[in-house]
């Protein structure tokens, strides 16, 4: 810009130059003629000072370019910087818009967002006020009527527990109660079978607690139940009907989340049949009143330690070892050179009056249990060890030990929608009957005192029927068996069953002893030593609750039993067709219980 106003000034310069030498060089006019007394002109001014004076304009000129000039850079400058700063806010405003935009845009989801949040906010409220006035109702239920009391992180439960007032009718006199001791039916003409028995108990009351605790990886477990069906020595019906409190169940158990079960205590056998795998708390009865259940009925209640694992909720395995016990020998003639058990010591606080074996080892029992999707089917094993000590005429005392065991197993399974419910269990084996419910006999003896396992089998039938809710009717037969085992002959044979055994007497009732005037004396049938044979029951009855529902059951049930006991045969005429001695009896049980919830 500089250069070019110079070359403008410059440009100026010249022309002005050129036209003051132009006037400069023309002719000289002529001299006008004045009057003398005229004053002179004053002189022109020169070039030097024309170009003075121009350069002097042209200077100021220039210089006042210069200022416009400056002026103008700095405008230029001004509107340069102005126009920089409008660019970068218009930038700025654009990154603003754009931000904007983007906010607009985010803004937009999250109002999406949120409205979806407010909805599901709303649905969540209406779950929640849902779940709220459940949990409340389920509070308030659970105060008024819970299903457990909760001690500590543990749970409390007194199901299983029922007040029972029962009676019962037979025709032949057991003297037993309401329990019916299976081989005490008293043969057809022995005194007692001449005269019926009318018994009342609440004896079979049933007291019940479970305590549950859950862990991440394990469930623990202990129960206890007891009733007064128990007989101190000083127990009678004399004034306070004053029964001992029994122990039924008293057991531990861990149950772990891997399939593992691990329990110990008292409670029913691992022969008892279950419902649900090998778990404790899942053994099925036969549905009687009857305390003693039923002939052929497989069971026992001890101690044990048990193992089982479940695969799968299909197969299951188990193993326990249970308390042992050896019914006394049984048989006619038998050596007395030995020693099997003892009367309790009241030390070990043992019933004085009752005999306990010296045992050598547990009872060992191995089981199967299937759930195929129809049923329950079970396959188990017994392994029982049974030992004497013998007093020889001559020689050393010295132990006797003899192995016995079984094999068992049954089914259960349901019909026509769970109306209907068959089921057969059985065990056959060497020494086994004690795990039969007529207990009839485990061992008898040889001569020398050594022991002989007796063979027996035990087997149950069931039919239950389930027409409606409130109804359940059932008919069991069933039946235990023990068979001959005796060494010689004639009447001095030794062992159980023998056929010199006297029997001619068993089917005649013996007059009374005494005189008229010295009173009758009752008696029992003379010449009838035979051993026990089987023992059969069929029995149909049904329970019936009256009330099933938040506060507990009312139930009421009756049931009709008809019990035959063999003898084996022996030396001498019956009357009977069978060749036998035997004892039947007919028995009419009713109850009316009340089971907490």
């Amino acid at each position: 810009m500089n250069f070019r106003l110079k070359i403008a000034a410059a440009a100026m310069l010249a022309v002005s130059f050129v036209a003051s030498y132009g006037q400069t060089s023309e002719a000289t006019p002529p001299v006008k003629k004045h009057a003398a007394t005229k004053t002179a002109k004053a002189p022109a001014p020169s070039v030097a000072d024309q170009i003075q004076a121009l350069k002097e304009e042209l200077e100021g000129q220039i210089n006042s370019l210069k200022t416009d000039l400056a002026v103008k850079d700095a405008q230029l400058q001004k509107a340069q910087q102005a126009a920089a700063d409008a660019q970068a806010a218009a930038a700025k405003a654009e990154a603003a818009a754009s931000s904007e935009q983007q906010a607009l845009t985010e803004n937009a989801a999250a109002v999406t967002t949120l409205q979806s949040n407010v909805n599901d906010l709303k649905g969540t409220q209406a779950s929640l006020a849902t779940t709220v006035s459940d949990e409340t109702a389920k509070i308030k239920k659970d105060l008024a009527n819970p299903d457990v009391l909760r001690y500590k992180g543990i749970t409390l439960s007194p199901a299983g527990s029922f007040i029972a007032g029962e009676t019962v009718w037979r025709n032949a006199s057991t003297g037993g109660g309401l329990n019916t001791q299976l081989t005490g039916i008293p043969l057809q003409y022995a005194d007692a079978a001449q005269m019926s028995e009318f018994q009342a108990a609440g004896r079979q009351s049933r007291l019940a607690l479970k305590a549950v605790g859950k862990l991440a990886n394990m469930t623990m477990t202990g129960y206890y139940e007891m009733d007064w069906l128990g007989a101190g020595i000083t127990s009678n019906n004399n004034q306070s009907n004053s029964y001992v409190l029994r122990q039924r169940q008293l057991w531990a158990d861990a149950k772990l989340t891997n399939g593992w079960d691990f329990s110990g205590g008292q409670g029913w056998s691992l022969t008892t049949e279950s419902t649900q795998g090998l778990a404790r708390g899942t053994e099925i009865l036969p549905a009687t009143i009857d305390p003693q259940y039923e002939a052929g009925f497989v069971w026992t209640r001890q101690y044990s330690f048990r193992v089982s694992k479940d695969f799968d909720k299909k197969f299951f395995l188990g193993f326990s070892a249970e308390e042992a016990e050896t019914l006394n020998p049984a048989g006619s003639n038998l050596p007395t050179n030995l020693l099997i058990g003892s009367a309790g010591n009241g030390g070990g606080l043992y019933n004085s009056t009752a005999n306990y074996s010296f045992n050598l080892a547990p009872d060992f029992v191995a089981k199967l249990a299937v759930e195929p999707g129809w049923g329950h089917w079970e396959l188990f094993g017994i392994n029982r060890s049974f030992r004497d000590r013998i007093y020889p005429t001559t020689g050393t005392p010295y132990n006797d030990t003899k192995m016995g065991g079984g094999i068992g197993g049954g089914f259960r399974a349901p019909l026509l929608d769970k109306k209907v419910t068959i089921g057969l269990k059985g065990l056959w084996g060497q020494g086994v009957g004690r795990y039969g419910s007529s207990t009839i006999a485990d061992i008898t003896l040889r001569p020398d005192g050594s022991i002989s396992p007796l063979h027996g089998f035990s087997g149950l039938s069931t039919v239950e029927l389930n027409p409606n809710k409130r109804l359940m009717v059932y008919l069991n037969y069933g039946g235990d068996y023990i068979g001959r085992d005796y060494s010689g002959t004639g009447s001095t044979a030794i062992g159980y069953g023998a056929p010199g055994i006297a029997m001619s007497g068993c089917n005649t009732e013996v007059p009374p002893s005494g005189t008229n005037t010295g009173g009758f004396n009752p008696s029992t049938p003379a010449n009838c030593k035979g051993n026990n044979k089987d023992v059969q029951e069929g029995t149909v009855g049904y329970w019936y609750n009256i009330y099933k529902g938040p506060m507990g059951t009312l139930r009421q049930g009756l049931q009709y039993s008809y019990i035959v006991r063999n003898l084996w045969s022996g030396a001498g005429g019956t009357t009977n067709p069978s060749g036998n001695a035997e004892g039947t009896d007919n028995m009419v049980f009713t109850s009316f219980r009340y089971y907490l919830p």
